[in-house]
């Protein structure tokens, strides 16, 4: 069984016209499966910041110790960057800067991406910082609000292709726990 292959089950109550004796609105219950997702929400501010603790080391080694201009020290760092993190994401699942924030990787069958994923993985990172502008309108009862365009950045290409999820340390267990579940019933 597979990451993406979990279903998860949500029951909704939505109200009806009717009501009971006493006076109560009675509720109508659905039970839906939706697809499992593993991933917290609003990480990719998380992300980023684990991106650039990652870019740290390499920048300063090569400022400090081989005197660099400041942009060059970026782009020198963004190999070293991939390099490393596909090793340590291929040998213990995070890299430094995702240990912080307790973040690690896995794919879709629950474990450590291989070293091959991991490298995809972490080449296509540099396509997630292609910006994507968005045009905010403020409701009708904000009247203090402007209109803007909105800059972010699309935090999930990679994941997508390389169908790995990046998961908070405390819901591996869960995760691992769902998938044997899972493997058991298809088992019967």
């Amino acid at each position: 069984m597979k990451i993406s292959e979990l279903k998860e089950k949500k029951i909704i109550h939505r109200p009806t016209r009717y009501f009971d004796e006493s006076g109560k609105r009675i509720y109508n219950e659905f039970e839906y499966e939706i697809p499992y997702n593993p991933v917290h929400k609003s990480n990719e501010t998380e992300r980023l910041f684990a991106k650039i603790i990652d870019m740290i080391p390499f920048f300063l080694v090569f400022f400090i110790l081989f005197h660099q201009p400041v942009f060059i020290c970026l782009l020198l760092s963004v190999p070293g960057v991939i390099i490393l993190g596909s090793f340590c994401e291929w040998y213990v699942g995070t890299t430094l800067g995702k240990k912080v924030f307790k973040l690690t990787i896995l794919d879709d069958h629950g474990n450590h991406p291989g070293f091959i994923k991991s490298l995809q993985r972490n080449v296509l990172y540099l396509a997630n910082f292609w910006p994507v502008f968005t045009d905010y309108i403020p409701p009708p009862n904000r009247t203090w609000e402007a209109e803007t365009t909105q800059m972010n950045f699309s935090m999930h290409i990679n994941n997508r292709l390389c169908k790995t999820y990046i998961v908070k340390e405390s819901k591996i267990k869960e995760i691992k726990e769902l998938l044997t579940q899972e493997n058991i019933k298809a088992a019967w």
